[in-house]
């Protein structure tokens, strides 16, 4: 598989594709991620406890048989672990804390070594709560905001690990946003019902920063769901356990998808809730459709928004397709859509599906860009 495949990057790390392993607490460490997630785009080690108040919380969980990390000196184990992962996956660390010191300390060596600080804001155990650790800092903003901001003047790449549906999630996603982190990893639980698809969307909607979505992925084709609803980059973990080949078989379907279309997550159309980025795929707007609702909450008048998908389809293969609904193939619909019209004039100059999903997700990118309101600041 070509590296050039996917372009996937967050700030000075790269991802070879868009299939992670998640964290388990106790469970994921190097050798963990060397036996399931070889094929893997990023790995994600821990959780790891950091301070007096998160080791005494893990140690009370291990005593009743959870499965934790726990060590007198945490900066060294990370230390080690990160370097043990010896697949070529990028590498990031979720790591727990009850105060703001020992986060600062581990962000700096994790970005000596070249990887990702994963700020846990997810795990749900009642005595991790009461310690304000996990989810806790999901309902103290004002403090989650204030350790982001301090954890990102290190440098280091950060990762938010979040839990979907606990608090306002287009709230949260703009908050880790303005706060300066560089990732969101949502968990899109909903008890009882699987993953909520919805809420990816949600925080596609909210943030232009990189989405990891997780929760119930078992194969591509929710994996595949889970793109099409904004995510960049899924996750998985214990599927890991009861599939040992889970990880190989998703980076093989995305590795395919993204080699016949070309844009392996591109939004479903607006029409079917599609997010922001599917205006790339939306006709003119001359008629009743969601598309108004959608290019106003950017900021655009019809004219304006129109006038903007020109602007770029000029001197692109997008400028072609007078024969097409609208006169061009910027106003096209997605490749997987089928239309006889659109795949004669793409045959007719010679234009691949996956070039054309390509200039489609650029067109996309220059919509969100030129918006004059922008994404996490919409309605």
């Amino acid at each position: 598989m070509s590296d050039c495949l996917f372009d996937l990057h967050a700030g000075y790390v790269r991802f070879r594709n868009p299939i992670a392993l998640a964290p388990m607490a106790g469970i994921v460490d190097s050798a963990f991620a060397n036996q399931y997630a070889g094929d893997a785009g990023l790995v994600v080690l821990g959780a790891f406890n950091l301070d007096k108040g998160s080791m005494e919380v893990a140690s009370d969980l291990a005593s009743r048989g959870r499965k934790e990390f726990i060590s007198d000196e945490p900066l060294e184990l990370i230390k080690r672990e990160i370097r043990a992962v010896n697949s070529g996956s990028a590498v990031a660390v979720n790591v727990r804390s009850t105060t703001l010191e020992p986060l600062i300390e581990a962000a700096k060596l994790v970005k000596e070594e070249g990887a990702i600080l994963e700020l846990n804001a997810h795990c749900k155990q009642p005595e991790m709560l009461k310690a304000g650790m996990g989810e806790a800092l999901l309902r103290d903003l004002p403090r989650l905001s204030a350790w982001i901001k301090a954890i990102k003047e290190t440098g280091v790449v950060l990762s938010v690990k979040v839990r979907a549906n606990i608090v306002n999630d287009v709230k949260l996603a703009r908050l880790i946003d303005k706060a300066g982190a560089d990732i969101i990893h949502v968990d899109a639980m909903l008890e009882g019902f699987g993953a909520d698809l919805d809420a990816i969307s949600n925080y596609r909607d909210a943030t232009r920063l990189f989405i990891i979505g997780n929760n119930s992925v078992t194969d591509f084709a929710a994996a595949k769901d889970m793109f099409s609803r904004g995510a960049d980059m899924v996750s998985v973990a214990r599927g890991t356990m009861e599939n040992p080949n889970l990880i190989k078989e998703l980076v093989e379907g995305a590795t395919s998808y993204q080699e016949s279309i070309g844009w392996y997550n591109a939004p479903k159309h607006v029409c079917s809730e599609g997010d922001f980025r599917a205006l790339a795929f939306c006709c003119l707007p001359v008629k009743h459709c969601p598309v108004h609702g959608k290019y106003k909450k950017l900021g655009y008048t019809a004219e304006e928004f129109a006038r903007t998908k020109m602007e770029f389809a000029r001197g692109t293969m997008l400028e072609y397709g007078e024969d097409t609904c609208f006169g061009s193939l910027v106003w096209c619909c997605k490749i997987t859509k089928p239309c006889w019209i659109r795949d004669g004039v793409l045959n007719t100059i010679g234009l691949s599906d996956a070039e054309y999903m390509k200039l489609k997700e650029k067109l996309a990118k220059y919509v969100l860009d030129h918006a004059r309101i922008p994404v996490n600041e919409s309605h």
